[in-house]
């Protein structure tokens, strides 16, 4: 260590000494720098083309004196960044709140008191405190340790823990930031806090990964700039040919202004936010927490996700199922550390107190570990190693009982020994008890108890022991061999032992992920298994959980391929074990490289850059690093594969949607813009004035687009293939609907303010603008889909939308009647041979469509 980080081993750093440290080093975090600050939360809600457009033409209102349209445009600019500033920000304080609730305390020495303190203010030279069941809150070297084992999984993605001492050896002797205590006690001096921190140093490299825009953003954003381009273009020419050809200069400026109002969907901002922020509201009640709004969409167009193994498709919590005694087999009903199931013998139940052969096991699996159960409310916390929790809680459902008395020596586990034994006192006398790899046990064993009682280990027992742990280990499971030896004197060595049987254990499949696979599955989305596992072990999950695979590749066998070869690989239904977390960023490279949507799961700090790097980065709520969570589009909150299912439905629903209600808009602007053109080319004076777009657009088409985006998902929406990422939200078939609709509507706009022009300009022109409203209101059904009828989804299958049009028409009603709305849209009151010529040329609107629905479908 650095001379500078010296430290009295028995006193610790002074509290003076420790002050100027954390001035000099700086607090010890990881990760708040990548949190996203409020101010560009709020700055990228207004850099959307579409906003900006708004922006502009808000300006352009103002300086022709048309404040009345700029304040409307304004109002709406401020409005959708008022939504999508209040739902984001909303997911970073509720990250920020959950890491508060995570945030570790630390166990120090300082001036020789052994006290507790926020980790943060941890400093390099702090005499640190660790015992079973703590996370590691810095780096430290170790300068003391009894049977420590840490689970490094969150930095090497290894479920397996390591254990740790004072031995100069590698990293042995080193414990790091965000690991677990999962065994044993220590002590440690600080070598690193914060950015300085293997953890910390792994956060930085996030930054170095190129920020991806969504799909939806860049559809969005290039819909905006083609209708931008429209927009000012078209207004421009239109004024400049007009006062060319001897028209009224301010009336031709009007004209072309109102061209380009009328193209612009105004409300078409507000709407995808509005919606998207109810789709991430969706999301947060099924447990997934969105950071980005526009990730929603996204997460619907994943092809393939590529998930993790533990926790993720896992209980994370390992169980023992088998156990293999005197040639006999004792399954395990129930899983994780809830003591609550029972043992069976066959179909028969069994307790500690029945077999002799059984009793000898369950001595040594809750004899032999540090490892307790502790009951918390309804569930139930496991302190200690993962491996030794399993153990115990097998022996408990078995009503096995505690040990009397601590005990009294212990030969901890190393890598070298590969098992690990305790002294305890029995009934006969003091009795060892040992558990370890099978074979590193069988090397130490000289009898076994078989079917007829203890007699030699020999090669014939050997080979049947052999077979069994074979056996075992091709089902996935993890096995560890249990033996003992009754001793006089308990100073004495773990050799000569007593072979007792073989305990198979798994981290079992969450029983909800399989439906939640298949459904995937049936979706054409592709699941890919990466893990730190082995190949056997991550085999049986998959086969439990009916993951499709035809090769299993470990991390060494990636190394030694090209990513050619590795793209040929990826084509077969592949599962990749003993990676590591760059493993999985080559293979979300190579997965886009083949046109893919990549959504990548993963919790620990070596994940970030994978998770930022994919389409859609998915991190763990519960047992996620700060830096993943920064890292990631989504946050899973309870760790659960099957609530990724649910986002990713629901992301197609929102995705569905938004084409909707983008179509809808822009066929309601078309028979605008038709009317305005044919108008103009026409000679006749302005059809609409530009206060009674803005209306349309923002107020009457506005709420009812945000109504069609209420739409219920489908029930086949999980049963088509992901949309192809080049699809876009507008396609032949929409941009022909759209053509039809707005040729008709503009035609029949303009046919009511010629018909009607004997009445007055200002009646005519009412006429058209309250026809343009009814006819955009009744065409919305022909939107809810292109393939099925109303009568087929169900007419009230979305009230909202309903209820929206009802609003939305009594709106218009009560804009012609009441005084104060016609001064502001400069309209007059209507008579009944008025309406009756509107409600003509709407009913066609909704009734064309559904029959031609309808005999599509019967002939389909």
């Amino acid at each position: 260590m650095e001379p500078d980080r010296a430290v009295n081993q028995v006193t610790g750093l002074t509290d003076v000494e420790a002050q100027d440290r954390l001035r000099i080093h700086g607090p010890n975090v990881v990760g708040e720098a990548n949190a996203t600050p409020a101010w560009t939360i709020l700055v990228r809600q207004f850099t959307g083309i579409l906003v900006v457009l708004l922006i502009i033409a808000g300006l352009v209102a103002l300086a022709l004196g048309e404040r009345v349209d700029s304040i409307a445009i304004g109002l709406v600019v401020v409005l959708n960044g008022a939504l999508g500033f209040v739902q984001e920000w909303r997911a970073e304080t509720s990250l920020a709140a959950l890491r508060e609730m995570l945030s570790p305390k630390a166990r120090v020495v300082r001036d020789g008191i052994p006290i507790e303190i926020p980790s943060r203010d941890l400093v390099p030279g702090d005499l640190l405190l660790l015992e079973a069941g703590d996370q590691v809150p810095a780096d430290a070297q170790v300068v003391s340790a009894v049977a420590l084992r840490i689970d490094e999984s969150v930095l090497t993605g290894e479920s397996v823990s390591v254990a740790k001492s004072t031995k100069e050896e590698g990293d042995r002797n080193k414990v790091m930031m965000g690991t677990y205590v999962v065994a044993g006690r220590a002590e440690g001096i600080v070598s690193a806090t914060g950015a300085s921190t293997a953890f910390g140093k792994i956060a930085t490299l996030t930054v170095s990964v190129e920020d991806k825009g969504t799909n939806l953003s860049r559809q969005l954003g290039r819909l905006g700039r083609q209708l931008g381009i429209a927009a000012l273009g078209l207004g421009a020419a239109i004024a400049i040919l007009g006062i060319m050809v001897g028209r009224d200069a301010l009336e031709m400026v009007m004209t072309g202004m109102s061209m380009a109002v009328a193209i612009i969907p105004e409300g078409l901002p507000a709407v995808v936010t509005i919606s998207l922020a109810l789709g991430a509201g969706a999301m947060a009640r099924r447990n997934a927490l969105v950071r980005r709004l526009q990730a929603i969409e996204s997460v619907g167009a994943a092809s393939v996700i590529c998930t993790d193994k533990t926790g993720t498709l896992t209980e994370n919590m390992m169980t023992s199922e088998l156990l293999w005694v005197a040639g006999q087999d004792y399954t395990a009903v129930g899983t994780g550390y809830d003591p609550a199931g029972r043992i069976l013998h066959g179909d028969t139940p069994i307790r500690y107190g029945e077999s002799a052969d059984l009793d000898a096991a369950l001595d040594v699996m809750i004899g032999c570990s540090h490892a307790s159960l502790h009951r918390e409310g309804d569930s139930w916390r496991m302190v200690g190693d993962p491996t030794e929790g399993a153990l115990v809680t097998f022996a408990y459902k078995a009503w096995t009982p505690m040990p009397s008395a601590a005990a009294l020596a212990e030969i901890p586990f190393s890598s070298e020994r590969k098992r690990m034994s305790m002294v305890r006192e029995s009934e006969g006398g003091l009795m060892l008890l040992a558990k370890g790899a099978p074979e590193q046990m069988l090397e130490v064993c000289v009898t076994w108890l078989g079917p007829d009682g203890s007699v030699p280990l020999d090669q014939v027992a050997r080979d049947q022991i052999e077979q069994k742990y074979a056996d075992m280990a091709a089902k996935g499971l993890r096995v560890i061999a249990l033996a003992r030896r009754q001793v006089a004197d308990q100073r004495v060595g773990d050799s000569d032992l007593e072979f007792i049987g073989l305990v198979g254990m798994i981290d079992p499949p969450r029983p909800e992920v399989r439906d939640a696979i298949q459904t995937c599955l049936r979706a054409g989305m592709r699941i890919i298994m990466i893990t730190g596992d082995g190949p056997l072990t991550a085999r049986a999950i998959a086969d439990a959980l009916g993951l499709p695979v035809s090769k299993v590749m470990t991390g060494s066998e990636l190394e030694g391929v090209d990513d050619a070869a590795l793209s040929d690989i990826l084509s077969e239904p592949t599962l990749f074990a003993r990676t590591s977390p760059e493993h999985k960023m080559r293979l979300v490279k190579v997965l886009q490289a083949q046109g893919h949507i990549v959504a990548m799961t993963g919790d620990g700090v070596n994940d970030a850059p994978a998770l930022k790097q994919a389409d859609i980065g998915v991190a763990m709520g519960i047992r996620g690093t700060d830096v993943a969570k920064s890292a990631a589009d989504l946050v899973l909150l309870d760790d659960n594969f099957a609530t990724l299912k649910g986002a990713v439905s629901e992301g197609r629903r929102q995705f569905a949607n938004i084409q909707r209600f983008v179509r809808y808009l822009l066929a309601s602007n078309a028979g605008e813009v038709v009317a305005i053109l044919t108008n103009l080319a026409l000679g006749g004076p302005l059809i609409y004035l530009p206060t009674q777009i803005l209306w349309m657009n923002l107020v009457t088409d506005g709420v009812t687009a945000l109504a069609l985006g209420l739409e219920p998902g489908t029930s086949d929406q999980m049963s088509d293939p992901p949309r192809r990422p080049e699809a876009g939200i507008l396609d032949r078939k929409a941009l022909g609907m759209i053509l039809a609709f707005g040729t008709y509507t503009g035609a029949a706009s303009l046919y009511l303010f010629y018909t009607f022009m004997p009445d007055g300009v200002v009646v005519a022109r009412t006429a058209a603008f309250s026809g343009m409203v009814i006819f955009e209101k009744m065409s919305v059904f022909a939107f809810r889909s292109f393939s099925q009828p109303c009568w087929r989804l169900g007419w009230f299958s979305n009230p909202k939308l309903i209820i929206a049009l009802v609003a939305m028409v009594s709106l218009q009603v009560v804009a012609i009647y009441w005084y104060p709305l016609q001064q502001l849209l400069r309209v007059a009151p209507l008579d009944w041979a008025h309406w009756q010529a509107i409600i003509l040329f709407a009913l066609p609107l909704i009734v064309v469509p559904e029959l031609i629905k309808s005999l599509r479908m019967k002939k389909d």
